[in-house]
């Protein structure tokens, strides 16, 4: 039993090592409430990098009018573009699509296609006119683990419950053993 348990931790140890050091959470702000033109505008991204050409870099704009009062018309759109700052390349652009139809909060999600940092340019426009916010992002890798690996990490807390109640049994069996003696 003990060599089993041993082999199963090597084998864990083995498949969940991995260096972390990079972002690995919830969104974070990179622009907050900047007041430009007829706007307010916010910028949250989760500026995640991928290696299977799916766009992990993800934005989220939150348009709202300057002037308390004002009303937000459902005509204003954002356009992100990234740009690596550690290497040349082509920028990237794409429209952001509101959120549950809402416009004043919208949505895109672009490829990142490797760590390092990034210059991130939206650009609002709606009737009210056309303003620009700058910033910089660092991308990294997405380190949250897969749901299969979740079940890997739980695994020892699970064979420990499980011996845990195994020898609680045991005990009390035997305790009733001597005790109908």
């Amino acid at each position: 039993m003990r060599t089993a348990l041993v082999i199963v931790s090597a084998a864990c140890g083995l498949l969940v090592s991995r260096t972390a050091c990079a972002h690995d959470g919830p969104p974070y702000p990179i622009v907050s409430n900047q007041v430009l033109g007829a706007f307010r505008v916010s910028v949250w991204t989760d500026p995640d990098t991928t290696d299977d050409d799916t766009a992990g870099g993800q934005f989220w704009v939150m348009i709202d009018p300057a002037r308390t009062g004002d009303r937000l018309s459902s005509d204003v759109h954002a356009d992100v573009t990234i740009r690596a700052l550690d290497r040349p390349g082509p920028s990237l652009t794409a429209r952001a699509a509101p959120v549950s139809g809402d416009a004043s909060r919208q949505f895109v999600a672009l490829r990142m296609d490797h760590e390092g940092r990034f210059a991130v340019r939206v650009d609002v426009e709606g009737a009210a006119g056309r303003v620009s916010v700058d910033s910089e992002v660092q991308a990294t890798y997405d380190l949250r683990p897969s749901p299969l690996m979740l079940l890997v990490y739980l695994l020892p807390f699970v064979l420990t419950g499980f011996l845990w109640t195994t020898l609680l049994v045991r005990r009390r069996r035997a305790a009733h053993a001597r005790a109908t003696r």
